[in-house]
């Protein structure tokens, strides 16, 4: 879901101005996932949707331990060089834009076709930075271990932020992130979900050529407008924890996720209930038990602990289905969001101006922790464990922290500034609203000249 959906906002965005077709990857992992793409195709009949069913995949020459998110990734991309170009011949493409998870193997189709090629990188800048640095890195480090990551032009990223993965040169995901980094420079351009107000010296960097030279253009686009299905319910069949949140104080209400990527162990998720229930705050917290947009049936009695729905009844919900995060974040009874930092989670508080508490978990998410932070968003413990560290958050700080944060007036103020600066750059005449325009007529210019 993390990539579907700024995927879905970019063919939304686009369609006013191109004729758009959106290649569904079949079968979906989730039934959010399914209900998502069904949605988007109904509310908007100009998104044609081109089907993309996945080649037999043995995962069995991998370990049984192996991440499913990086198993499916690699089941899309032994895919491609087989299936994809079919599928644009027959939908007439004279572009493409596709996901960086899948850059090293689209790019090759797209040429062998005549196609421009485009990426979009779901995640910050600043990760986008050191995709296109980590190769060249590597080979600077000659086989050494991975320590602070230096990347020309922008700043340095921390053995301790580098995402857990690549710090196994024969991780799988390891293997795809070098070959995707290093084909992005015989891309045509590079659209990226962000704006200079979040990520100043990762945008001019990859614009100006710091982080590697004769790069293609770098689009900042960001935030891509969230995309609003019509329910066709009337308001009462609204659900549950909408209802719940628009009958709160004007922010008053910790809004808690983190994202459908990750699980977070049993232990934690007891000592976050706690945290909550010692703060004293309203709270919507949406628990995940599951790895990678899997169905969760997991108990929540069980999960949080005997007696802890019960007691924070009335004061808190939580709700383990997929939530319509864009919505919630928009109203008004939100004051805060405890979020792990995955890229969508940030621009959607960015847009919305509410103050983020970070507590990353997994992959980038310290590198955008450190976006939240440097950008005055919000705030960052990095002190807190992610996964693969030893370590407890106990509930006393996550008690403190919360209740600190909500205090904060300097932190409000700074997050209403990054909305209005992203207000500002997705409005006529801003510069994500100038870079879409431009790279449509790009586009369009490659189109007639091929």
């Amino acid at each position: 879901m993390g990539h579907l959906v700024p995927f879905s906002r970019l063919a939304v965005a686009l369609s006013p101005s191109c004729d758009v077709s959106v290649a569904a990857v079949l079968p979906t992992v989730s039934s959010a996932e399914s209900a998502h793409l069904d949605a988007l195709f109904a509310a908007f009949p100009a998104v044609r949707r081109l089907d993309f069913p996945l080649a037999p995949f043995d995962a069995s020459e991998f370990p049984a331990s192996a991440d499913p998110f990086f198993l499916r990734f690699e089941a899309m991309r032994r895919s491609v060089p087989l299936l994809l170009g079919p599928i644009l011949a027959g939908a007439g493409a004279s572009a493409l834009v596709t996901d960086i998870a899948l850059a090293s193997v689209v790019i090759p189709v797209a040429k062998e076709l005549r196609l421009p090629c485009y990426v979009l990188f779901t995640a910050s800048a600043a990760m986008l930075s050191l995709c296109v640095h980590f190769p060249a890195y590597l080979d600077a480090n000659a086989g050494g271990s991975v320590g602070d990551v230096d990347i020309p032009g922008v700043y340095r990223i921390p053995k301790a932020s580098v995402p857990q993965a690549l710090h196994d040169p024969n991780h799988l995901f390891t293997r795809q992130f070098v070959a995707n980094g290093r084909m992005l420079a015989t891309s045509d351009g590079i659209l990226v979900n962000s704006i200079d107000a979040l990520e100043p010296e990762p945008i001019a960097a990859l614009q100006d050529g710091s982080v590697a030279t004769g790069f293609p253009p770098v689009y900042s686009v960001g935030p891509l407008a969230p995309v609003s299905f019509p329910s066709g319910e009337p308001a009462k069949n609204q659900p549950p924890y909408m209802r719940w949140l628009e009958a709160q104080p004007a922010r008053s209400v910790v809004y808690v996720s983190f994202g459908s990527r990750k699980a977070i162990s049993r232990d934690q998720l007891r000592e976050l209930a706690a945290g909550l229930e010692v703060s004293g705050h309203r709270f919507l917290w949406v628990v995940k038990s599951t790895v990678v947009d899997r169905d969760d049936d997991a108990d929540l009695s069980e999960m949080l602990g005997q007696g802890f729905l019960e007691r924070v009844q009335g004061r808190g919900m939580v709700s383990k289905g997929w939530v319509e995060q864009e919505e919630v974040l928009k109203q008004g009874a939100v004051g805060l969001f405890v979020s792990h930092c995955g890229w969508n989670s940030v621009t959607e508080a960015a847009a919305g101006g509410l103050p983020v508490l970070a507590w990353p978990r997994f992959g980038d998410q310290r590198v955008n922790a450190g976006v939240v932070a440097r950008s005055g968003l919000g705030v960052w413990c990095d002190r807190w464990s992610w996964e693969g560290e030893e370590g407890m958050v106990s509930r006393e700080e996550i008690a403190e922290k919360v209740k600190a944060v909500m205090a904060d007036e300097a932190v409000s103020k700074k997050a209403a500034g990054v909305r209005d600066a992203a207000a500002k750059a997705v409005a006529d005449g801003g510069s994500s609203h100038g870079n879409l325009a431009q790279f449509v007529q790009r586009c369009r210019d490659r189109s007639v000249s091929q």
